[in-house]
């Protein structure tokens, strides 16, 4: 019975386009066969009218002279004859005023004086007769035409721009004001999980803890408490920022609106304002519910700054209205905003308060431990070989992100495929790591024996004076292959510290300096080979000085500004101050350039031996640096002992 009262509800719905149908049908129907093309008089040839009218058959002739046709009416004897059977069907809808004949002719002068001249010349009873033919009903719809098209086009239009809720390409001009969430419910297939979410762990209680907000109320609300408005996930590029979005998705079971921050800015004025409102409507009538902003520095900027056209700036319009919806004169009941960002130090003040965003969780870069976490989350789709260490490569991986070693463990996956494997191993993903960080391996590369021994005398001086430096990173290999825009590299194995003491700093300097310097030594030239070291100790040494404060001359300052509201265009410090900061740094480096050159000419010979060895072989691993040096004095137990492959 359900089924068939269902098959009863089904009736056929009435299209408003087949009304406009209809009514078109009828006018052009009216048009068509009303008047005279609604009558089906025979239309005959001049030479066949003037043999008709001769034998005194026709009994009145009607000329139309606008439209150049002749109606012919023929006597009652003439409609007995056999030759006009024809003629005595009076059409679909017969009157008196019906012809029998109609005709066509040309000039209307010379076929009325023929017309005269036969009646005349016969003495035939036949009258001639002039009439105007005229449509009015036709004329007035065909003066009406082109505003019924303009107004049906527009209907029609209208129509399609407003269906669908913006659906269309056009639908987006009548709906320019409406959210472009993209709303996830329990019924969407969202399959990220908090077991997808590798690491991250006091970041996933954070956001764990706002799910269990929504699921259960009562249990926070009853002791007093109020729900937070929102949570800011804050960090580098590539930490797993939107992935637990993603898992807040999968998980709350409640609905998820997921936008970016640039889905609110539009060229139109208030468009932006607009949307959030609309956004924020969608989710109050859908609470509890969450709203997830992805990148939102690029409405949460901080205001009047940079505004240098004094106009009315849109992007500022929609801040403030986020601001409203977020904690305003209204309520937002259940209703919580996650927000991603790795510019936090531009957002606006007012944005960062309680209340708005309550919380602001930080997703740092994962340590060694989480990042053993991430690997194993990336390789399970992966065929690996079982003796793969997973310690190793997480060990391999210093301040690599998740979304890094996801590419690392994709790229490793490419390489075995590449040489025709059928599992991954470990030396697929160090290779993955040295394209990673160093670049695609330039085979090809034309180099001159000068310039290869120059390569590896170069690195050679890094891996000695790291390798006598307590401080200094561990060796993991050197090698004389061009990679990326790099001639020849050294890997190492940096500490991970919370804090760096100023020796340590400058320890790694000296490392940095070691390629200058080794060349210094042994060729008595320096070459611009050192451009990337150059670069990397005159930041350290500018972060010594105006960062930490750890240079003695200029004492402890900082010019450092966390908020980002400093100006570029002015100093925070004086002339003389600046005179000072450069002869610092250049202090510092000359220093350590010069730490240098005495360890590398104290251990010169074993310095050239091993540059020999690196010709030689091209890639040389900690073993080889260990035959010729001996057991490095600083290496710690926990230091891994199996970089070579």
């Amino acid at each position: 019975m359900a089924k068939e009262n269902k098959n009863l509800n089904k009736k056929p719905k009435v299209s408003p386009y087949w009304i406009y149908g209809i009514i078109i049908a009828v006018f052009l129907g009216l048009q068509l066969f009303g008047g005279s093309a609604f009558q089906n008089s025979k239309e005959i040839k001049t030479s066949e009218f003037i043999k008709y009218l001769e034998d005194g058959d026709v009994k009145e002739v009607v000329i139309i002279s606008n439209t150049k046709t002749a109606k012919v009416f023929l006597t009652e004897d003439a409609l007995k004859k056999s030759v006009h059977e024809k003629a005595r069907s009076k059409g679909f809808m017969p009157t008196g005023n019906v012809p029998n004949y109609t005709l066509k002719f040309g000039d209307l002068g010379n076929f009325e004086d023929r017309i005269d001249d036969i009646i005349t010349k016969n003495n035939l009873p036949t009258s001639r007769n002039a009439d105007i033919e005229s449509n009015a009903f036709g004329d007035f719809l065909i003066s009406l035409l082109p505003f019924i098209l303009i107004i049906g086009v527009w209907i029609f239009i209208m129509r399609r721009m407003s269906a669908g809720g913006g659906g269309g390409a056009g639908g987006q001009i009548f709906n320019i004001g409406k959210s472009k969430a993209k709303l996830f419910d329990e019924k969407t297939d969202t399959k990220t999980s908090f077991k997808d979410v590798a690491g991250l762990e006091g970041a996933k209680e954070e956001v764990q803890e706002i799910v269990d907000f929504l699921k259960f109320p009562e249990k926070y609300t009853s002791l007093g408490g109020k729900i937070p408005k929102g949570a800011l996930l804050v960090g580098p590029p590539g930490t797993g920022k939107t992935l637990l979005a993603k898992a807040v998705a999968g998980e709350a079971k409640v609905p998820f609106f997921s936008l970016s921050g640039s889905d609110f800015v539009e060229m139109f004025v208030g468009v932006g304002a607009s949307r959030v409102r609309d956004l924020f409507k969608q989710a109050k009538e859908k609470s509890p519910s969450i709203i997830f902003i992805d990148e939102i520095d690029a409405i949460g900027r901080a205001r009047g700054k940079n505004n240098f056209s004094g106009s009315n700036d849109e992007r500022e319009n929609t801040l403030n209205q986020l601001l409203t919806e977020m904690d305003g004169f209204g309520t937002n009941t259940n209703v919580i905003v996650l927000a991603a960002t790795n510019r936090a130090d531009v957002l606006d003040s007012a944005l960062m308060r309680a209340g708005r965003f309550d919380r602001q969780i930080y997703v740092d870069l994962p340590d060694v431990r989480e990042r053993k976490e991430i690997f194993e989350v990336h390789l399970r789709p992966l065929k690996k070989e079982e003796t793969l260490d997973i310690d190793f490569l997480a060990k391999q991986t210093p301040g690599f992100s998740g979304a890094d070693i996801a590419n690392v463990c994709n790229e490793s996956a490419l390489i075995a495929a590449r040489k025709g494997k059928k599992a991954v191993n470990k030396q697929d993903f160090l290779d993955a790591v040295d394209r990673i960080v160093g670049g695609l391996e330039k085979k090809n590369k034309i180099i001159t024996p000068e310039e290869k021994k120059a390569i590896a005398i170069h690195e050679a001086g890094h891996a000695t004076v790291s390798w006598m430096l307590e401080h200094a990173a561990p060796l993991v290999k050197v090698t004389i292959v061009p990679r990326g825009q790099s001639l020849g590299a050294a890997w190492y194995l940096p500490e991970e510290r919370l804090i760096v003491r100023p020796e340590q700093m400058l320890d790694e300097m000296c490392a940095t300096m070691g390629g200058r310097a080794a060349e210094k030594v042994i060729f008595n030239k320096i070459s611009t080979g050192a451009l990337s070291d150059l670069e990397k100790v005159t930041k350290q040494a500018r972060g010594m000085v105006t960062v930490y404060g750890l240079s003695d001359k200029v004492g402890n300052l900082t010019y450092y500004d966390s908020s980002g509201q400093q100006s570029g265009f002015t100093k925070p410090y004086s002339e003389e101050t600046a005179v000072l900061i450069d002869k610092e740094i250049s202090t510092i480096i000359e220093e350590q350039y010069q730490r240098a050159i005495k360890i590398l000419e104290d251990n010169k010979d074993k310095l050239t031996e091993l540059a020999d060895v690196l010709l030689e072989k091209e890639v040389i691993f900690k073993d080889n640096l260990e035959k010729i040096f001996g057991k490095r004095p600083y290496d710690k137990d926990e230091v891994i002992s199996e970089e070579e492959e």
